[in-house]
Parts: C-alpha cells; sequence; structure tokens
C-alpha cells in the first residue's frame, strides 16, 4: 500500500455474488478500500500472518472463528454484527433516527449451539449461505454501516459495550477450541467416594439414602424421583409442605428431612455429572461445553451444552492441568455490589469495600453488625426483598450508603411504571410488555375490582424488582466482559518456546489461554514457567476493566488468585 492509500481499519469477510469467500478492506468510516476474493485456505492465511490492528468484521463468530481456530488461527479483534445488533436494536440511548431497521435474519440467535468444530464444514459457501443468510458481504456491509451510524450517534458508552460483547464472542469460541482440562480418573474417584461403589445398576449410598427415607416415612414403595409421589408421602406422614424444593424441607423438623436431602442431592449429581455426563462431554482430556455469550437477558452468559455453568465445587479437582502446565484460576469477591458503588459513585460504599471483604466493610461502619447481616442487607436491597431480615436491614443500607440505594430505588420504580432501565453501558432491559400494560390500565378503570388491582400490583412489584437487579447484574456482566478481553489481550503476548498441549488445539497449544469463564471466575491454563506472569495479568486486568468502566472513581476489584495443578480448592 502506497503512503497515499488509506490504511484499513476494518476487514469486512464474507460471501461474494458468487458465492465465494472475498474479504473487503474498509476505512475508518467503512468506506471500501480494496476487495479480494479468496479460498477457504487463503483466509486462514489471512487470518494467521495478519497480526495488525486491523478489527475483523464478520456475520457471527460462531460461524466463521471456529474453522480458523482449529487451523492454528487467532484473530486479535472482532466487531460481530449480530451481536452487536442484539445490543443496538433495543439501545435506549440509540437515537430514533439512527435505529436499526428491521430485519429478521440479523436479529435471529447466534448459532453456539450449532458451532462447528471443523474449518471443513464451515466453510462449505453452500452450508454458509443456507445457514446464515446474512453473510453475503453486501448484506454484511450495509449492517455495518448502519451499526457505526448507530454508534456514533448513540450517547453514553455504547461502543465500549460494543468492543466487549465481539471480543467475549472471540472468547468463547477459543474455550470450546481449547477445551477445559479434565481429568476422567480424577472425576471418577470423586463420583465413588461421594455415591459409593456401584452395585448393580445404582450406587450404595444413593441406595442407603433412599432405604432410609423410606423408613422415615414408613413406606417402602415410595417413588422418590416423582415429585407428585413423594408430596402424597409426605403429605401422609402428616407434612403440610406445597413442594419438595430443599428450601421447604429445610424448615421441617422430622426424621425425613435429612436422609431426603441427601438424596436429592447424590441423585441430582448422578444425573447431572455422572457417568453418562462424561461419556457424553469429556473427549481427549477436554471438556468442550457450548457457550452462549449474553445467553441471560441482562448479558451473563448461559450454555446450550455440558452445563459448564453449574459445575458442582466438589468436582473442581477433576478440572487437572497437562503435565508441565498450571492453572491460574481468580475470581472476585462481591462483584455486583462493587458494581454498584462504582455505577452510583457512592463514595461511602466504595471506602468500605477498599482492600477488603466488602461485607466486612460494611460491618466496620457500624451499619450492621455481622457480615452476615451485611450480606443479607446488600442482597436485599439489589434483589428487592422487603421481608424479613432483609426487610429489617436495607432501611440502614439507605442512610448509610444513600446514593447506591437510590440507583436501585430508582431503577425497581422505573419497573414498576413499566419504563425500561439500562445498564451502565447501556444494554437495555426489555421492555415491560402488552400484558403489563394491559393490568396496568385495567386496574386504573373506575369499575375495577380487587382482583384486577391485587393483580397489578403484583405484575408491577414483579417488574420493579427484575429491573432493580437489570441494572446491577447486566453491569457486573459488563464489567467480566471487560475483565476478560483485557486478560485475553495481554495473554496474546504471552509464549512459552517448546510448551505444548496438544489436546487445546493448534491456535493455543503453545501459549497461555482462558479455559474458562463463569460471570466472575476466570481459569487460564498455562505453561508453568508462566503461570506467575499470567496471574500478574489477570489481576492487573481487573483493575484495567474497573478502570474502562468506571474511570478514576475509587472502586477496586481485589481477586481470590490460586496457581495449582488442578482447580480444587485447598
Amino acid at each position: 500500500m502506497s503512503a497515499s492509500e488509506p490504511s484499513p481499519a476494518w476487514r469486512l469477510v464474507g460471501t461474494d455474488g458468487d458465492g465465494e469467500i472475498a474479504v473487503v478492506e474498509l476505512d475508518g468510516a467503512g468506506a471500501e478500500i480494496s476487495r479480494a476474493g479468496v479460498t477457504s485456505g487463503g483466509l486462514i492465511e489471512l487470518a494467521r500472518t495478519h497480526t495488525d490492528d486491523v478489527r475483523w468484521v464478520w456475520s457471527d463468530t460462531a460461524r466463521w472463528y471456529p474453522p480458523l481456530l482449529a487451523a492454528g488461527a487467532r484473530v486479535r479483534r472482532v466487531h460481530d454484527l449480530r451481536a452487536v445488533r442484539a445490543i443496538l436494536r433495543t439501545a435506549e440511548s440509540v437515537p430514533e433516527s439512527a435505529r436499526l431497521p428491521t430485519h429478521a435474519a440479523w436479529s435471529a440467535p447466534a448459532a453456539w449451539e450449532e458451532a462447528p468444530d471443523s474449518r471443513e464444514a464451515l466453510f462449505e459457501v453452500e452450508t454458509i449461505a443456507a445457514r446464515d443468510a446474512p453473510s453475503d458481504l453486501a448484506s454484511g456491509h450495509r449492517e455495518f454501516a448502519a451499526q457505526l451510524a448507530a454508534l456514533d450517534a448513540a450517547s453514553g458508552r455504547l461502543r465500549l459495550l460494543a468492543v466487549a460483547e465481539s471480543t467475549g464472542a472471540l472468547v468463547a469460541a477459543e474455550m470450546r477450541a481449547a477445551g477445559l482440562p479434565w481429568d476422567v480418573a480424577t472425576h471418577t474417584r470423586l463420583l465413588d467416594e461421594t455415591l459409593g461403589e456401584r452395585v448393580g445398576g445404582s450406587r450404595r449410598h444413593v441406595d442407603a439414602a433412599a432405604a432410609a427415607v423410606r423408613t422415615a416415612l414408613d413406606d417402602p414403595d415410595v417413588a422418590l424421583d416423582s415429585p407428585p409421589r413423594l408430596l402424597r408421602a409426605l403429605h401422609r406422614a402428616g407434612l403440610a409442605v406445597s413442594s419438595t424444593s430443599k428450601w421447604e424441607l429445610e424448615d421441617l423438623d422430622h426424621p425425613v428431612v435429612a436422609p431426603l436431602l441427601a438424596y436429592k442431592r447424590l441423585m441430582r449429581l448422578l444425573t447431572a455429572n455422572g457417568e453418562n455426563w462424561i461419556a457424553t462431554w469429556v473427549r481427549g482430556g477436554r471438556f468442550r461445553p457450548v457457550y452462549v455469550p449474553s445467553g441471560v437477558v441482562t448479558g451473563r452468559w448461559a450454555s446450550s451444552g455440558g452445563g459448564a455453568l453449574q459445575i458442582p465445587r466438589s468436582l473442581r479437582p477433576a478440572v487437572r492441568a497437562d503435565p508441565g502446565w498450571l492453572l491460574v484460576s481468580a475470581d472476585v469477591a462481591q462483584l455486583e455490589p462493587r458494581v454498584l458503588a462504582g455505577m452510583s459513585r457512592d463514595r461511602a460504599m466504595a471506602r468500605a469495600a477498599a482492600g477488603t471483604d466488602l461485607y466486612a466493610g460494611i460491618v466496620s461502619t457500624g451499619v450492621v453488625t455481622t457480615r452476615q447481616e451485611a450480606k443479607i442487607a446488600v442482597l436485599g436491597a439489589m434483589y428487592g426483598a422487603t421481608t424479613g431480615d432483609s426487610g429489617r436491614l436495607v432501611p440502614r443500607l439507605r442512610r448509610a450508603f444513600p446514593a447506591a440505594m437510590r440507583l436501585v430505588d430508582d431503577a425497581a420504580v422505573a419497573g414498576e411504571e413499566g419504563r425500561v432501565v439500562s445498564t451502565w453501558l447501556g444494554r437495555t432491559s426489555p421492555s415491560a410488555g402488552s400484558a403489563f400494560t394491559r393490568s396496568q390500565f385495567e386496574a386504573s378503570l373506575d369499575e375495577t375490582d380487587a382482583a384486577t388491582e391485587k393483580q397489578a400490583r403484583r405484575r408491577a412489584r414483579d417488574r420493579g424488582r427484575f429491573t432493580r437487579n437489570y441494572v446491577v447484574q447486566g453491569t457486573a456482566a459488563e464489567w467480566a466482559l471487560c475483565w476478560l478481553a483485557e486478560t485475553r489481550r495481554s495473554l496474546l503476548a504471552l509464549t512459552a518456546p517448546g510448551a505444548e498441549a496438544a489436546a487445546s488445539g493448534p491456535a493455543q497449544s503453545g501459549a497461555p489461554h482462558i479455559a474458562f469463564f463463569l460471570h466472575d471466575e476466570i481459569i487460564v491454563h498455562t505453561p508453568a514457567e508462566l503461570a506467575d506472569q499470567v496471574a500478574a495479568i489477570v489481576t492487573d486486568a481487573a483493575a484495567r476493566a474497573g478502570r474502562l468502566m468506571f474511570g478514576e472513581f475509587p472502586i477496586d476489584f481485589p481477586l481470590d488468585v490460586r496457581i495449582a495443578p488442578d482447580a480444587g480448592k485447598p
């Protein structure tokens, strides 16, 4: 490129009019500079050799990125059109004049649950056209131009959210490709210790718990795995319960409670993470779940296979690094309350959190007397609890931390009135919906009845609790995305000559890589000689994420960092 030609800022990939893969270089305004058709191999080579800061633009990370990873290529930066559209189409900070036009194909959910494991599956152009119609260049370029215009017109911090969301999509694909190191022998041993050895088609400890339940109920034939039948058996035993939930059972004083809770816990482990789970989800020493970025309406991640976000703590020792490698595990303490302090600019709450456990810091202010009371009060404030201990303690928080409480109270009022709320970076909550609007209107009529009014009040309270928590949980998810992105950016610069974790795939086998993410926790799989550097990177990334989100406001995000061969707690 000559000195007079503009440098590309974006690299758009898609299919051209003939159904072939093409790459278009765009300038900072999104105008085309050059275009070139490429083969699937050419695209892989382009991604592998171009490590510049040009940001890739494509329709859907779940479709385009896995084959590049399978071939050993990683991209540094991306703008995921489908992920960003999901934010922009409802963002309150985008003016009406810049709203994205309705487009059913672009607005469809991303295809994480269908993410292919090999590049051959994706780079059959006919498959792309059939499964992902908007991947053609013309449609992609129009969509990108509309998104740039919306981001330019938006107030607030939507551009940072778009970058973080797109980077999160890269991380999700990379974690699936690398997998989480998993030791089947350790998993099997833990199952045997917890469930008991196999006896025929069952487990000894499970059978013992079941027998104790039947004895306590004096009912040898009760079907413990049928909630309706079990509930009837509890009623026959004189227990006035409305369900078989743990929360109701724990309040009972009866010999059946302990063995029944034990049975439910053991069966949950057996069915969710027993031998069938191992056979389905662990291959070649790796657990490869399907992550769904922003699978929850607040922006939190979900998973559509493997239960990645519900791995029991008791099985964490089975998460075991390869020989010569270690795991750097890090989680942030009290993420959501810290985010609330940052959003609200509540300096009193920030001081309580400075350099310490936030709940202990609240105790030190004299607002409450115990850490447990502090936790109950803060969670009650964020989730709208008005009864019991929460109802007693939350008013104390209002006096001690007025700015923080005003933020969540205002969000609750907005929800009760049917309005939307937005996170710190600008993700906007779903609208209240027609059923809510109709119920509030009917309750306002002169001739309305008491039942209609009661239902309307209940709907309003429920909506208020949702919006109260939405702004905090959603902003916490944004902080976590920034933490992921900052960690990934620094890890890209690290390599360990000679170190190899072959099962992590060609793109990540020789360098530290993020192997697991859960809301407020990251696990990095790293060559042992780089573990201390990785721990420093993860810690520094948390501080940088705080500054990205909240500038110089003095709220810190302390981490519990552990370097070990496995992810079990010491």
